[in-house]
């Protein structure tokens, strides 16, 4: 909490350094971050490793049924993921990521890169060194992160309710302990199961904007208590008793 407070004087005396020295601030270096820094304003047609970490953090915005592909190139559905975002937040709405966009995205984020409101422990309550399960830890711990960006969309469209997840990233050993298919997203590290509130069909309903296409809820077989969001590439809603 400390540091989140101390972020918009650090803000300040980093902008007033750079003013003293006579630099001239571009609209992708409003202030460090100790996550990630942008030093560019990206734009439709744009490529690279920054806007792969730019579609990670708005991967919740990619519309009703959509899910953005995160693929470093920055495309139609790319810009309108960033009009979204921007939207959300209160932004101007041009799809152009420049520094107002960047700094909503450094004042949500923590120094591991997470969103403000989840974290790695929380999507993984099975193995904290994410081996074990269908892919490598690393790989695992990378889907977490986008299923994370996904989960702050989700909350903050929900009028900024906190999420409760019951289960994210497991093991073999963890997903047979708990009943779960033997092709499970849990396994990849690509699943989260939620409950407390908002309600479950509350969760499931508004899911459907923001880039899963995994979504099972009440009705389906075995998804009674809970809420489970994930990506398993192809569209996949059941939840009856939610109207999907």
């Amino acid at each position: 909490m400390l540091r989140r407070a101390l972020r918009p004087l650090l803000t300040f005396v980093m902008l007033l350094t750079f003013t003293c020295a006579g630099t001239a601030l571009t609209a992708g270096t409003a202030h460090a971050d100790e996550c990630y820094t942008w030093g560019r304003t990206l734009s439709q047609g744009a490529s690279g490793e920054d806007v792969r970490q730019l579609q990670i953090r708005v991967a919740g915005y990619p519309g009703y049924g959509a899910v953005l592909a995160i693929d470093g190139q920055f495309g139609p559905a790319t810009k309108s993921a960033v009009i979204r975002f921007q939207q959300a937040y209160g932004l101007g709405a041009d799809g152009i990521a420049g520094a107002q966009t960047y700094g909503k995205i450094y004042a949500l984020q923590d120094a591991d890169c997470t969103p403000a409101h989840f974290a790695y422990s929380e999507l993984n309550n099975c193995n904290s060194t994410w081996a074990g399960g269908a892919v490598s830890a690393a790989t695992a711990r990378s889907n977490a992160l986008r299923l994370m960006w996904q989960l702050e969309a989700l909350r903050h469209a929900l009028g900024d309710r906190p999420i409760t997840i019951s289960s994210g990233f497991r093991s073999y050993s963890c997903n047979s302990a708990a009943g779960g298919a033997s092709n499970s997203n849990h396994l990849y590290g690509k699943a989260a199961d939620l409950t407390g509130t908002p309600s479950y069909c509350s969760l499931d309903l508004e899911a459907r904007y923001h880039g899963f296409s995994e979504i099972l809820g009440p009705g389906y077989p075995g998804h009674s208590t809970h809420a489970h969001v994930g990506d398993q590439g192809s569209r996949y809603w059941s939840a009856s008793q939610c109207g999907i």
